[in-house]
């Protein structure tokens, strides 16, 4: 039975923007003397030993701040807007769909409430250009429980580049995700070969026909597999049916060459795997590989043919088995690359979109005129980068 991963899926189906694993980062904090804010990007899930001290005091699996004092006896609760925070530079700009702010395993000592902002900062802003920045609410100040996995559902627009994790009073938090839709800067990709399916560029695994074991995100995530967890691997059939994963490629391209990894699939790699590409405009299907013998626990690399434009890529496995990851390297259509730059331009902050139109000569009430259906007045942005 195949599963839709993005529509109508929650939120958690999206990647996670703050995975150190795509570049994500603790910029600044105002205090970590307990319990390292870094700890709050961990991938794993929070652990907790028992009877493990430092001289600090129990080791504890994330980011935990000292305790709050007052100025006196007399006032020995701190003010309402005396708090702790961490600032995390995503590790791609997007859309922030929703927040998980864990407080696994901090029982006795979790913040009473917290709030999840976000900003944009183009570039490689520094913690003193951060404070300086314009933060918008993505979650209000919400009281949280001990050892819980709060989920924020986040109805936001806009294209976002860090978030801060705002504590009251004090406190520990185990882990941060904030899921979201990756948004490239088309600046940064125009006229490049690059992976056209990889999630730090906006490529989505967005449906599949198992996933029993692994999930068919790993595909597309960054780095190569260390063990058979980090990919994607099915069920054994009992049919004459094969297994596949639709990619959302970053947008409409040419696929210049493929890579199909089996790396640490030795003994449940799939014996065949075909690529089929589609046109998200006429529907149109091609082969871009045909069905083509595998081989355990090595990675294959195939060219394929120029001219085909498709806006997905289907990976058909026969008849089931594992994969660690797709690699679909090619270069943007025009019109792919007028698509990207429409859903960027549309959801950058106003300030910053009448600053890239005033950097390349173009009027700036253009940002007024948002939202955008037709790339044509903005194509000097990208076009000749």
């Amino acid at each position: 039975m195949s599963t839709d991963l993005t529509s109508n899926a929650p939120f958690t189906e999206l990647v996670d923007l703050a995975s150190r694993l795509l570049g994500a980062g603790v910029v600044a904090t105002n205090e970590d003397t307990f319990a390292d804010a870094e700890n709050l990007l961990v991938a794993k899930p929070a652990e907790f030993r028992p009877h493990t001290f430092g001289h600090k005091g129990q080791i504890m699996d994330g980011w935990e701040s000292r305790r709050r004092r007052g100025a006196s006896a007399e006032q020995p609760h701190p003010a309402d807007d005396d708090h702790d925070w961490a600032v995390v530079r995503l590790g791609v700009a997007g859309r922030v769909r929703g927040v998980i702010v864990d407080t696994a395993h901090f029982t006795g000592n979790y913040p009473e409430t917290a709030s999840v902002q976000a900003a944009s900062v183009p570039g490689h802003p520094s913690p003193e250009e951060l404070a300086a920045a314009e933060w918008t609410d993505l979650v209000p100040r919400t009281a949280l429980k001990g050892d819980t996995a709060h989920r924020f559902p986040v109805d936001d627009p806009t294209r976002y580049t860090h978030v801060r994790l705002n504590i009251w009073p004090d406190g520990g938090v185990a882990r941060l995700r904030v899921h979201g839709e990756v948004l490239p800067d088309p600046r940064d990709l125009a006229g490049l070969t690059f992976d056209l399916a990889a999630q730090e560029h906006g490529g989505v695994a967005e449906a599949a026909s198992d996933r029993y074991f692994s999930s068919p995100h790993n595909l597309n995530a960054p780095g190569r597999a260390s063990v058979m967890g980090d990919g994607w691997e099915t069920r054994r059939r009992r049919d004459k049916a094969n297994d596949w994963v639709r990619v959302a490629l970053a947008g409409g391209g040419e696929v210049l060459a493929a890579e199909v990894d089996t790396s640490c699939f030795v003994a449940n790699a799939p014996g065949w795997a075909e690529l089929v590409g589609t046109d998200g405009e006429s529907g149109t299907e091609t082969v871009l590989l045909p069905r083509t013998r595998l081989q355990p626990d090595t990675r294959h690399r195939y060219r394929l043919p120029a001219g085909t434009p498709v806006t997905h890529v289907r990976i058909n496995v026969y008849p089931d088995g594992g994969l660690a990851r797709l690699r679909l390297t090619g270069r943007l259509t025009p019109a792919g690359q007028d698509a990207l730059a429409l859903r960027w331009f549309n959801a950058i902050p106003l300030p910053e979109a009448r600053e890239a139109l005033a950097a390349a000569g173009l009027p700036t009430d253009l940002a007024e005129a948002r939202p955008l259906t037709d790339a044509t007045a903005i194509r000097p942005l990208y076009e000749g980068i």
